[in-house]
């Protein structure tokens, strides 16, 4: 029964996934922000709620390690799947077509990545309110970097990236808010059965909340990253398909900096196991990696897959074997 219950919620996340993809592109279009804007704010955050749903409910039931496995872990698989749509899509080069655009995304959860785990270890105790100083300075950064991803210039203006003729039966803007509300509220709904699903296959496993969060629940919440990524790329919409990878990475860390605001006992980061900085510092790496390989533009392939992408596929599975031999979270 838990295995059908999985099944089923995750079908019903591939669907609404599938529809934040269209509607976040006809907003765009309609509203004339960027693609680009588009995917790294307001797709990345709804097809980052099972992330935010996940942690909330995590922290109601004192699994705090979870909470930091999930995110931290979610933060991994984007990269993988960064990784991934190289290698998928190698023939159209989107990575390479739209890499100087998401530069200034990349590099603000790069730095949200590393002030969480720079806070997480530091065992910083100042607080305004319950909040730990540290979640706030990294809500204050996160608010930052919105402002300046909407005011850039290149990174503002008018969608340029969409394939000829998105512009044929594209949803007028009203009905595609609508519908980006309701497949949102969708995920809301859904999200629950699909923890509760997974944490029931991680018990009957027996493996540990935490490695379970880098593992199972952070693979199982990033699925609307997944499919948003290839519908949009299906759509010729690239900046979204790219944004919305890099934009989940910078609402993850946002997300683990609110966690403080529902854990009452203190600040949250200090709360978390330490050995999970590890976990961070392999999503901060590669984060580090999709980043320069973007910028970097240099073409060089292994049959049908770019250096750069290859070495954020294999970072993902070496940095999951070192987890497990190392017991963090196990």
């Amino acid at each position: 029964m838990i295995w059908l219950q999985f099944v089923i919620s995750a079908g019903i996340v591939i669907a609404a996934a599938i529809k934040l993809a269209e509607y976040g592109d006809a907003i765009a279009y309609h509203t004339k922000l960027s693609g680009l804007f588009i995917g790294a704010l307001l797709v990345a955050g709804a097809t980052s709620l099972p992330e935010l749903l996940t942690m909330i409910s995590a922290i109601n039931q004192r699994h705090i390690d979870l909470t930091a496995g999930d995110l931290f872990g979610s933060s991994m698989f984007n990269m993988l799947l960064l990784g991934a749509l190289d290698m998928v899509f190698h023939r159209t080069r989107i990575i390479r077509r739209v890499a100087l655009r998401h530069a200034l995304t990349a590099s603000l959860g790069t730095m949200l990545t590393g002030m969480a785990v720079f806070f997480l270890l530091a065992d910083v105790n100042l607080r305004i309110g319950w909040v730990g100083i540290g979640s706030v300075l990294i809500m204050a950064m996160y608010f930052t970097g919105v402002w300046l991803l909407r005011s850039n210039p290149v990174l503002g203006g008018p969608a340029v990236d969409q394939a000829e003729g998105v512009e044929r039966g594209i949803p007028s803007l009203r009905r595609a808010i609508i519908g980006f509300t309701i497949t949102a509220a969708a995920l809301i709904l859904v999200a629950p059965w699909l923890v509760r699903s997974s944490s029931g296959i991680a018990e009957i496993t027996g493996l540990g909340d935490g490695f379970i969060g880098v593992v199972m629940v952070a693979v199982v919440t990033s699925l609307p990253e997944l499919v948003a990524m290839v519908s949009a790329v299906r759509f010729g919409a690239y900046d979204i398909a790219v944004g919305n990878l890099f934009g989940s990475n910078v609402f993850n860390m946002f997300a683990l900096s609110l966690a403080d605001v529902f854990y009452t006992d203190g600040p949250f980061l200090n709360a978390i196991d330490p050995s999970f900085a590890l976990v961070g510092l392999l999503a901060l790496l590669m984060t580090t990696l999709g980043l320069m390989g973007n910028l970097a533009q240099v073409e060089r392939r292994i049959g049908i897959i770019e250096v750069d992408a290859l070495l954020l596929i294999l970072c993902y599975f070496a940095g999951l074997g070192l987890l497990y031999m190392r017991g963090i979270g196990v």
